[in-house]
């Protein structure tokens, strides 16, 4: 049975993120039961200080926080889901504090033409990054893409990144919201009622890719 660990970094308990994340867990729950969420804004974890001693000792040196115990989940876990709204242009802080701390897992060595990084212990995980953004572009998503698709490449060449975004997605519960709904919030929002429609199909649409790859990626 497939362990999947769910690591949400929206602050709104009702944004579309966490409409994503959901409809992920649900398709996912088709075929294990083994299924951890985590709201990244609970949890205690202090900041990457670039100390480096994880090279040496093979874990984050850091004590007193909640790192150790999610350390433990995050190399255990089968499939990692990271689902975040894009704030200027990358993941919401509490998120990005995480990700920092991932620097415990490799050994970097500085040479004369950049960093080598190597994983303590590669990866074979499926990753999955989830995201909402009120931008109707979704390549305002492009820095969070790339910094994943970097970390999933230098954890291991078995791994593999899934990337769902949503677009356009403005206000909390916009992406469960019905066309005509979206007709009426629109002109608030000062975009053309006319794509009201087709936004609302796209959004269910997305829903529905987000429990269809819950579920594949746990078959």
């Amino acid at each position: 049975m497939k362990k999947v660990l769910v690591f949400n970094g929206s602050p709104r308990k009702s944004g579309n993120t966490s409409h994503l994340l959901f409809a992920f867990i649900q398709g996912a729950k088709v075929n294990t039961v083994d299924i951890e969420e985590i709201d990244v804004n609970k949890l205690n974890l202090k900041h990457c200080t670039g100390c480096l001693r994880c090279n040496m000792i093979k874990h984050c040196s850091l004590r007193e926080d909640d790192w150790n115990e999610i350390s433990r989940k995050i190399l255990d876990a089968d499939v990692l889901v990271f689902g975040s709204p894009v704030y200027f242009h990358h993941v919401t802080g509490p998120l990005k504090i995480l990700i920092d701390r991932f620097r415990s897992f490799v050994h970097v060595r500085i040479t004369e033409s950049g960093l080598v990084h190597t994983p303590h212990i590669s990866w074979k995980k499926e990753m999955v990054l989830i995201l909402s953004m009120g931008s109707s572009d979704d390549a305002d998503a492009k820095p969070v893409i790339d910094l994943f698709e970097y970390l999933t490449e230098i954890m291991g060449d078995e791994n593999n990144l899934y990337v769902l975004t949503g677009t356009r997605l403005a206000v909390t519960n916009h992406v469960i919201k019905s066309g005509e709904e979206l007709k009426l919030l629109y002109p608030k929002l000062v975009l053309p009622a006319s794509l009201a429609a087709n936004d609302a199909l796209k959004n269910r649409n997305l829903l529905e890719s987000c429990s269809t790859l819950g579920k594949s990626l746990t078959d």
